[in-house]
Order: C-alpha cells, then sequence, then structure tokens
C-alpha cells in the first residue's frame, strides 16, 4: 500500500468544538473502563499467595498473568474489528459477561494452568473496555481527541488504584479465591447497565474531516499507512516489555523485600495514580504536540525511571521512584492510538487500535514472565530492570525515527475545512 494521497480542499479551518454529546460518552466510557479493567491487577496482587497455594515457582506463578494478558491482547484485535462492524455497544456487554466467566472460573480451578485458562477468558472480556473503548470514542472528538483518548485509557490506571486497598484486604482475610468470586460478580453487574448509553453511533461528520486530515499528514511524512503502523506495533511491544517489570513484579519485589504485600499494593497504587495523572497529561500534550512527539517524550522519560530502580531498595526510595515511573511511563500507549487517529482514516479504526493496543499488551504479557523468568535464574531483579531498559533503549530509537520521519503540523488538533465527498463516503461507513 502507497502512502495516502492529501485531500483535493487546500483550506483549512480550527476544529469545531466537541459537542456535550461526545463529554456524556466520555463520562460513561471512563465509568465503563474503571468497572471493567480491574481484572487486569487482581493477578498481581494475588500474585505471591498463588505461588504458595500452588506450590510453584515465581515464573510459574507469573504464567496466568501472561495469559490474562494475551487474552486481552487477543480481544483488543478481534473485538476492535467486530466494534468497527456492530458498534461498541454489543461489545461491551459480551465482554462483562466474558470477564464474570473467568473469575468464576478462577475461583473455582484446580490447578495453576486451569487458573491460566480462566484468566485467559478474563482478559478476553477485559478488552473491550480498553482499546475498542479508546478508538470509539476518539471518534466523537476533534478538538480534544488526545485529552479524550487519555481519560479513557485513565479507567485502566483508577480501576487498580480503586480496587487494589479493599482487594488486598479480602485476600488477607478470605484468600486469593473468594476475590476471583467477588470480581465474577461485581464486573458485569456494574458494567451491563452502563452499555445501554453506548448504543449511539459517531456522527459521520466528525469521521470525515477526520480522514482528510490523516491523509495529509501521511502525505506530508511520505510514510506509507502499513509502515506505520508496523512501526507502531514494533514501539509498543518494546515500551510494554520495559513497563512490565515494575507493573507486575512490584508486589513481589516488596515482599522479597521483606515489605510485605500491602506495602506492595500501596507503591502499585501509587505507581497507577501517577500514571493517571501522566495518561491527563500527556492526551492534553497531544493535542498540542501530536502523538509522535508525545511517545518520544513518554518513552525518554520512562528509561529514566526505569535506570532510578536500579539503586532503589529502601522503602522511601521504592515508593519516589514508583511514583516517578508512574509519572512517567503513563501517556505512552494512549499516544499510539492518537498516533493511528491523526495518520490514518477514521474507518477501521478500532481494528488499526486494536492491532497497536495488542502489541502493547503482548509486551507486557512477555515482559511479566521475563521478569519473573529472570528472578528465578538470578535470585534478583536487578537484570530484569538492565533488560527492561534495553527494551526502552529501542522504543525510544524507533520514536525518534517516527519524529524525524514525520514532522507534520505543529497543532494537529486543526482539521480540515468540508470534506469532499469521497472522504464523506468513507467517514459515514466507519461511524
Amino acid at each position: 500500500m502507497t502512502a495516502l494521497r492529501p485531500a483535493q480542499s487546500p483550506s483549512f479551518s480550527p476544529a469545531p468544538a466537541d459537542p456535550p454529546a461526545a463529554w456524556l460518552r466520555l463520562a460513561v466510557a471512563l465509568a465503563i473502563a474503571i468497572a471493567g479493567s480491574v481484572g487486569l491487577w487482581v493477578v498481581v496482587l494475588v500474585l505471591p499467595a498463588v505461588e504458595v497455594d500452588f506450590g510453584v515457582s515465581r515464573g510459574a506463578a507469573s504464567f496466568p498473568y501472561t495469559t490474562a494478558t494475551l487474552g486481552f491482547a487477543f480481544g483488543n484485535l478481534v473485538i476492535g474489528r467486530i466494534a468497527d462492524r456492530t458498534g461498541i455497544a454489543p461489545v461491551l456487554a459480551g465482554g462483562a459477561v466474558l470477564v464474570g466467566l473467568g473469575f468464576a472460573g478462577s475461583a473455582a480451578s484446580p490447578s495453576i494452568a486451569m487458573l491460566a485458562a480462566a484468566q485467559f477468558v478474563a482478559g478476553l472480556g477485559t478488552a473491550a473496555g480498553f482499546g475498542p473503548l479508546m478508538a470509539h470514542v476518539s471518534l466523537w472528538f476533534e478538538r480534544r481527541r488526545g485529552l479524550a483518548v487519555g481519560i479513557v485509557a485513565c479507567g485502566n490506571y483508577i480501576s487498580g488504584m480503586i480496587w487494589s486497598a479493599p482487594l488486598t484486604r479480602l485476600l488477607e482475610a478470605e484468600g486469593w479465591r473468594a476475590v476471583c468470586l467477588t470480581l465474577a460478580v461485581a464486573v458485569p453487574a456494574a458494567v451491563l447497565p452502563l452499555t445501554l448509553a453506548m448504543r449511539r453511533r459517531p456522527p459521520a461528520a466528525v469521521a470525515a474531516r477526520a480522514t482528510v486530515a490523516a491523509e495529509r499528514r501521511t502525505a506530508a511524512a511520505a510514510m506509507a499507512p502499513r509502515l506505520l503502523v508496523a512501526l507502531l506495533v514494533v514501539a509498543g511491544f518494546a515500551c510494554c516489555m520495559a513497563m512490565a517489570m515494575p507493573q507486575v513484579h512490584i508486589v513481589a519485589l516488596c515482599v522479597g523485600l521483606g515489605y510485605g504485600p500491602a506495602v506492595g499494593a500501596e507503591m502499585l497504587a501509587l505507581m497507577l495514580a501517577g500514571g493517571t495523572v501522566s495518561r491527563l497529561v500527556f492526551g492534553a500534550l497531544s493535542d498540542r504536540l501530536g502523538g509522535v512527539r508525545t511517545v518520544l517524550l513518554g518513552s525518554s522519560l520512562q528509561g529514566l525511571a526505569l535506570i532510578l530502580y536500579l539503586p532503589s531498595d529502601g522503602l522511601t526510595s521504592l515508593y519516589v521512584v514508583s511514583l516517578v515511573f508512574g509519572l512517567s511511563q503513563g501517556g505512552i500507549v494512549p499516544a499510539y492510538a492518537v498516533i493511528v487517529r491523526e495518520y490514518l482514516p477514521a474507518e477501521g479504526a478500532g481494528a488499526r487500535v486494536g492491532l497497536v493496543i495488542m502489541a502493547t499488551i503482548l509486551g507486557m504479557a512477555a515482559g511479566g514472565w521475563m521478569s519473573g523468568w529472570i528472578y528465578d535464574l538470578t535470585g534478583s531483579y536487578r537484570l530484569a530492570f538492565v533488560n527492561g531498559i534495553a527494551w526502552n533503549a529501542l522504543n525510544l530509537a524507533i520514536a525518534l525515527a517516527l519524529f524525524l520521519r514525520s514532522r507534520g503540523p505543529r497543532r494537529p488538533a486543526r482539521a480540515p475545512g468540508p470534506a469532499p465527498a469521497r472522504a464523506a463516503a468513507g467517514g459515514a461507513g466507519a461511524a
């Protein structure tokens, strides 16, 4: 596929203000993301308990997290494609049911293998509230698209922040199976009613104008769409290989240092709080700087934060570095979705965003497992952090290459004027 041709209309006008309906849709989407994403953090919290219960190694105990993220990755791709055809409401409802089934199966698992299989199902359902939901919301916004995508992505982190403490108390009082059984009921009960407010399709005019703007940027960068997506896939995988070490193993790290799981849960919540702030700030920045510059900035800061973990093993320093890490890395993944929407047509946004998000999640899955494997091999997380730093360097190199190749308009929030008939037809199909 060759690079898209620039639109025929030479005039540009400021993007129209995003309507109240878009902001209302965003509020409901955020609530769904918060309720539906809690399952991703449960395996992190219960990892030490699962290790003891089944009598397995740290690497084996990390395997259910890997299968959960594999299901989450696969779901972002497949559910994103389905959402392009059916709309977002049916896939959100189906996802909530899958989460309930997955956690019910987790609570009854007699082995680590069965737990891993059940977590794959839960991860598959959880995916509906991440990449596909970000793509859907992006189709409603023009002027504040980056901020809107960042807010939806915050749901993932806010969920971990809200649920970490109560689930840890339940874990300590009743065990990890009680935690899974609670989520099997709570997630569908919270998400299913909210899906009723998500049945309306995005405005066709927004999609049409965005498609014309995307054609202009891609032509200016002289970059084929497939090449751009391929680079984003590799960059997303690499950045999340690096991101996985602190996020997946912070509780286990604290247990190993003698601080206990409750302290690890607090550090995880602090990390997620920083990530939430980061996603909001970076989302607003991406509306001014563009997605490529935002990824470059976030990747640079994430690498610095990973380096700071190496000399840190004291309680205070770990709290501080965990906050710094959260503030550094939270906005990277949503910026990939912004890049897709800036440079590619609105039609098929769910599939493209889903593919890139899938790559980031596969990076988290592989990085989570690899960090546990390195710990089993060396008895320390030090080399696991070094491994993360190396993967982050690859992501940083790709981000820099994209920056040098795609020096387009500085303010991507500016959209073209009336779209040609060809673009308008395509946008209507996407909506």
